[in-house]
């Protein structure tokens, strides 16, 4: 058993800096999909706006008021996915 010491040794030692890359990686994905999930929060809440906007405007149906913030949420998603990917 004396003998695989030394030997394990070296090899525990250079497997560990090859794992770092993969640690940062995955610490700035995680921050994309962070910054992905505020942008879609944030694209929530100005789709409410919009539609809240469209209905008290009073100009258009509520069908179109719908669809405006349905297209507003799907900028805030593609923008969202622009940041992930």
């Amino acid at each position: 058993m004396s003998k695989m010491t030394p030997l394990f040794s070296p090899l525990l030692v250079g497997m560990f800096p090859s794992s770092l890359p993969n640690i940062s990686w995955a610490t700035d994905q995680a921050q994309q999909r962070r910054a992905g999930r505020d942008v879609k929060q944030e694209t929530r809440q100005g789709a409410r706006e919009t539609k809240q906007d469209c209905r008290a405007a009073n100009e258009t149906s509520n069908a179109a008021c719908r669809q405006d913030k349905r297209q507003t949420k799907q900028t805030g998603r593609q923008t969202a996915r622009d940041i992930k990917y």
